[in-house]
C-alpha cells in the first residue's frame, strides 16, 4: 500500500450564486439571444447578483478559541454555503432572496476536529450541514426554518486526500472532502480510477456522491455511487466508527447502508475505502438515429437485456436531441459508447448497433478513435451535457424557468411515464404561466429490468414568482411520478425538495426505524435537520 500526496486546486473562481465557474458563465448578450428563443421571456436579463445586496446578519454564535482558527463568518463564504445549485437556488440568489445564510462556515482537517464541532454544535443549539462541493440541486445544503439558535455549514473539502492504495486489492482509501478532479489526480499516476464522472464531477465530492448516493455518467454496469463502497468511516454526534474492509459479508444488515444515501442527516461520512479500476485504454461510440421514440425505447431495453454492457446507452427524444445539436431533423438519437481496460471494444459496438438495427435504427458510421467522432452526434452530446448547467443560469437572468427532474421505473411503466410527463406537466406550466413550455427527455441509465428518464422543462416565469412557478410544476411531475410508481428520484438525492415524495415512497416500518436512528446518533437533532425526516 501507499500514500499519495495532494494536488493543488483549480486557480479557477467558482461562482457563489450560479453554476460552475464565473468565467464560463453566457454574458448578457450570449443570455439575452437565449432568451428570445423562449416567447415571454425578460427584455434584458437580470443583473449578477452581489454579496452586498444579500440580507447578511452578524452571526449568532461564536465558536470557543478551542475551534475559532476553523471557523469564519466572512459574508462571502458564509453566502456560498447557503444554497445549492438548483434552479430555485439560483433565482433566489438573482432576487437576493437566499433564505437563511449560515452564520458561520468551518473547514475541519480531520476526524476530531469534526467530532468536536458536531459536540459544540449540540451544546449550543446549532444546526449543522455538511457541505461537499455544493452542488445540490434538491435543497440539500441549506437551512429552513428557524427552530435553531444559528447554523454552521461544515465544508469537509479540507479533507480531500487519497490517503493509501491497496492495489492487490484495487481500492484506495480517500477522504470524504476530495472533489472529482483532485480525487481522480491522485489515482492518475497508479493508472486508476474510481470511474464516477456524474455532471457535477467537478464541483461535487467523495462524501457528496457517498451521502446523496449519486449516480455516475455511465448508464450500464456499475453506474451508482453505492457500487464502489468497500467501507465507510462515519462521524455522529453519538460517537465514530468505520465498517470493515470486506469484498462481501451475509452478516445481517450492512452498516453502510444506513449512511448511504443519508445526507448527513445521521452522520458525517469523513473516509471511504473505494474499489477502483484500471484506466480504460480502448474506446469505441456510435450515434443512432430513430424517427419513432418508442421504437428507440424497444432497441435500448434490447441493448440494457444483453450482455454488452455499454459505458453510454443515452437516449435522447427530438426535442433534447435538437437542444444538445445532436440532430435537426426531428429524430430521437441513440449515444453509444464502449470502453475497456484490457481489450478491444468494436465488436461489442458493432453487436449493439445491430440490435438498434433491428428496431429500425439509423447508424452513423461507429468510431473506435476518440477523437473521430468530432463533430458527430455524439461529439454535439458531450459538449452540450457539459455546457447545459451554465446555460440554465443564463435563462434564468431572462427570468425562465428552466430545470431537470428525473426518476427510473421499471419497463412496463417507462412509455407511459414519458407521455405522461410530456402531456401533464407541459399542460401545467401552460395553465400556470400562460406561456407554452418545452418538455424534452432523455435516458440517462438504463437496466435490464428498468431505466432512468430524466427530464428538462423550460418556459418564461412569471418575473418575480419564477420560485413559485418552479414548485408549482414539480408538484404537478410528482404526482405523475407517484400515480405510475416511479422514483421521486433516481440520482439526484432527496434533500428538503423531494421530501413530499420520499415520504410517500418509503414503507412506514422503515420509516420508523429511520427515525429511531435520528434519535440514536443525533440525539441534539443539529444534522442536516429537514432532510429524510423531521
Amino acid at each position: 500500500m501507499s500514500a499519495i500526496p495532494s494536488v493543488p486546486r483549480s486557480a479557477r473562481t467558482r461562482s457563489w450564486w450560479g453554476w460552475g465557474y464565473t468565467d464560463a458563465h453566457p454574458n448578457d448578450a450570449e443570455c439575452a439571444a437565449m432568451g428570445a428563443l423562449l416567447p415571454g421571456t425578460l427584455a434584458r436579463p437580470l443583473p449578477i447578483p452581489r454579496i452586498a445586496d444579500l440580507p447578511i446578519a452578524r452571526p449568532a454564535v461564536t465558536p470557543p478559541p478551542s475551534l475559532a482558527h476553523l471557523a469564519t463568518g466572512d459574508p462571502r463564504a458564509r453566502a456560498a454555503h447557503a444554497m445549492g445549485k438548483a434552479y430555485r437556488d439560483v433565482i433566489r440568489a438573482l432576487r437576493a432572496r437566499p433564505g437563511r445564510i449560515p452564520d458561520l462556515v468551518a473547514h475541519p482537517t480531520g476526524d476530531r476536529e469534526v467530532a468536536d464541532l458536531l459536540d459544540w454544535a449540540g451544546e449550543h443549539d446549532v444546526a449543522v450541514i455538511p457541505f461537499g462541493g455544493g452542488s445540490s440541486v434538491v435543497g440539500g445544503v441549506e437551512y429552513r426554518g428557524d427552530a435553531h439558535r444559528a447554523v454552521l455549514s461544515l465544508d469537509l473539502t479540507s479533507m480531500d486526500r487519497v490517503l493509501e492504495i491497496d492495489t492487490a486489492g484495487r481500492s484506495a482509501h480517500i477522504q470524504a472532502g476530495a472533489l472529482g478532479p483532485v480525487l481522480e489526480e491522485q489515482l492518475r499516476p497508479h493508472g486508476l480510477t474510481l470511474r464516477h464522472f456524474p455532471q457535477s464531477f467537478e464541483f461535487s465530492t467523495l462524501g457528496g456522491w457517498l451521502a446523496t448516493r449519486a449516480g455516475g455518467h455511465y448508464a450500464t454496469g456499475r453506474t451508482h455511487i453505492d457500487d464502489f463502497v468497500q467501507s465507510l468511516r462515519v462521524i455522529t454526534p453519538a460517537g465514530a466508527g468505520t465498517s470493515w474492509r470486506l469484498p462481501a459479508s451475509g452478516a445481517g444488515p450492512s452498516p453502510d447502508r444506513l449512511f448511504l444515501g443519508s445526507e448527513g442527516a445521521l452522520g458525517v461520512i469523513t473516509e471511504a475505502w473505494m474499489r477502483v479500476q484500471e484506466r480504460p485504454r480502448h474506446k469505441a461510440s456510435a450515434s443512432v438515429a430513430f424517427t419513432d421514440f418508442h421504437r428507440a425505447l424497444d432497441a435500448v431495453r434490447a441493448i440494457a437485456q444483453s450482455d454488452l454492457a455499454p459505458a453510454n446507452c443515452r437516449l435522447l427524444d427530438p426535442g433534447e436531441a435538437l437542444l444538445s445539436g445532436a440532430s435537426h431533423d426531428g429524430s430521437s438519437v441513440l449515444v453509444l459508447g464502449f470502453e475497456s481496460a484490457t481489450g478491444p471494444v468494436g465488436d461489442r459496438l458493432a453487436s449493439a448497433v445491430e440490435l438498434a438495427r433491428a428496431h429500425s435504427g439509423r447508424v452513423e458510421m461507429p468510431s473506435a478513435d476518440r477523437d473521430a467522432s468530432a463533430g458527430s452526434a455524439v461529439s454535439a452530446w458531450r459538449s452540450a451535457f457539459l455546457r447545459m448547467p451554465y446555460l440554465r443560469d443564463g435563462l434564468a437572468r431572462m427570468g425562465a424557468v428552466v430545470e431537470t427532474f428525473e426518476t427510473a421505473a421499471t419497463w412496463d411503466k417507462i412509455p407511459a411515464l414519458i407521455d405522461a410527463v410530456r402531456t401533464e406537466v407541459g399542460a401545467a406550466a401552460l395553465k400556470i404561466t400562460g406561456h407554452p413550455a418545452t418538455v424534452n427527455c432523455r435516458l440517462t441509465h438504463v437496466y435490464p429490468d428498468g431505466a432512468a428518464p430524466y427530464f428538462t422543462v423550460a418556459v418564461a416565469g412569471r418575473p418575480g414568482d419564477e420560485v413559485e412557478v418552479w414548485d408549482d410544476i414539480k408538484a404537478v411531475a410528482g404526482e405523475i411520478l407517484y400515480r405510475h410508481r416511479a422514483t421521486i428520484t433516481h440520482h439526484h438525492a432527496v434533500g428538503r425538495d423531494h421530501r413530499a415524495g420520499y415520504d410517500l415512497q418509503r414503507p412506514e416500518p422503515f420509516a420508523l426505524a429511520l427515525r429511531a436512528a435520528k434519535d440514536a446518533l443525533d440525539p441534539y437533532r443539529i444534522l442536516n435537520p429537514g432532510v429524510l425526516l423531521d
